[in-house]
């Protein structure tokens, strides 16, 4: 697939989704995703967007200032 950006050549990595809620911050590391080897741009599957949105949902029921946790631990 290629960026729609730039059109260059995305790869499977992992990257770090980052979100502000209010005064809140939510920090989601080691994501899987697709990033273009030119321009950087990261682009999620359907499913791991779902994935994301779930737990940035859960996070906002019990939200501090800041939170920081791993896709792979929260994503079953």
């Amino acid at each position: 697939m290629n960026c729609f950006l730039c059109k260059g050549r995305y790869v499977d990595a992992t990257s770090t989704f980052m979100t502000e809620i209010g005064h809140s911050i939510i920090v989601i590391r080691d994501v899987p995703s697709q990033v273009c080897t030119q321009c950087g741009e990261v682009s999620y599957s359907t499913e791991v967007a779902r994935n994301i949105e779930r737990i940035v949902d859960a996070l906002k029921q019990g939200m501090t200032e800041f939170a920081v946790v791993h896709y792979s631990e929260n994503a079953a």
